[in-house]
């Protein structure tokens, strides 16, 4: 495994995405011992940076993360998320889905992450939307608060656009920003990118296989159950879902060609776009683990490249019409 500096935070190349062992990816259900297995071996393959949040369950992604790194908390780049949900006096909240970043509730959030974490420090803690009633002045001032206070030791963003960005770098350098960027999600290369390359901030793609899309083993919106969220993405829907088959299998040609799977080829492409950018492909599997960090040794040719570049836009949004409006890019 390679590694990679996200500003001064050095992480593997690829990380892990644990969304997927709690909550949204729920066809197949739960298995905690498996997703523990997969962590472990994970660990044991060089990855060091696994990414969770607090409304991933919610909170129980956290308190599996938690179990499956005790005794290892020393091996791993830990981030997590806030602002997603509002707690109560308690520091319980329900998890809804809530925008709050204002300065008590970050404070109630990050106490409440660590003590599910088990650690007394957070290494990279991201606003997971940008709250829209909230200065990101202070958000990034409460950031650099906990950080000088030793609970966090760097600030991300998720899904911020360039001037959310630019503010809050001024106020707290910004390690970080993790937006959805794959194959098949593109829309950040023109307006963000280069202002992470000019400010010096790492980029963390998540969905980089396009909710697995881009795996080839999705075929038919009947694999997935009612809880899924994919359900109703409008890329999966209709007409949009027939037409995004193409790409699939594009992709799935150019893998049999490298003599890789679908996945890897979409990894190895994302790993190409620079040496700042580390993935965060999502599983609850070992053998789904094995396959992605895998892709880190694919070196493909520049036409190789090109061609993966020039296949033609997913049809349909990313996300539903009430989740595009968390959306900066």
């Amino acid at each position: 495994m390679r590694y990679i500096k996200l500003r001064d935070l050095e992480v593997s190349r690829i990380g892990l995405g644990a969304m997927g062992m709690s909550h949204g990816y729920t066809g197949s259900g739960t298995d905690d011992a498996e997703s523990i297995r997969t962590v472990h071996r994970a660990l044991e393959l060089g990855v060091t940076l696994i990414d969770t949040a607090e409304i991933y369950g919610p909170y129980i992604n956290e308190e599996l993360l938690s179990r499956a790194l005790k005794g290892r908390r020393d091996q791993v780049v830990l981030a997590t998320k806030f602002g997603l949900v509002s707690h109560g006096g308690d520091g319980a909240g329900d998890g809804a889905w809530n925008l709050d970043s204002r300065p008590a509730n970050i404070r109630t959030a990050v106490e409440g992450s660590l003590k599910r974490l088990g650690t007394d420090h957070i290494d990279l803690y991201y606003q997971h939307r940008v709250d829209p009633n909230t200065p990101i002045e202070e958000t990034a001032g409460t950031v650099a608060e906990l950080i000088a206070e030793g609970k966090v030791r760097a600030f991300g963003l998720s899904e911020a656009g360039p001037d959310t960005i630019r503010r809050a770098h001024a106020v707290q350098p910004v390690t970080a920003v993790q937006s959805e960027y794959s194959l098949w999600t593109r829309g950040i290369e023109a307006r963000v990118l280069p202002v992470l390359r000019e400010l010096n901030i790492g980029l963390v793609p998540f969905s980089p296989l396009g909710r697995g899309f881009l795996t080839g083993t999705v075929r038919s919106t009947d694999q997935f159950d009612a809880a899924d969220f994919r359900r109703d993405n409008p890329r999966f829907s209709g007409e949009n879902f027939q037409r995004n088959l193409a790409i699939a299998d594009e992709v799935q040609a150019l893998a049999t060609e490298v003599g890789a799977t679908p996945a890897q080829v979409a990894l190895a492409w994302l790993l190409a776009q620079g040496d700042d950018i580390a993935p965060i492909p999502g599983t609850k599997r070992v053998s789904r683990v094995e396959e992605n960090t895998a892709a880190d040794a694919i070196a493909l040719t520049s036409e190789q490249i090109d061609k993966l570049s020039s296949l033609p836009p997913a049809a349909g949004d990313t996300h539903t019409e009430a989740q595009a409006q968390m959306l900066e890019r």
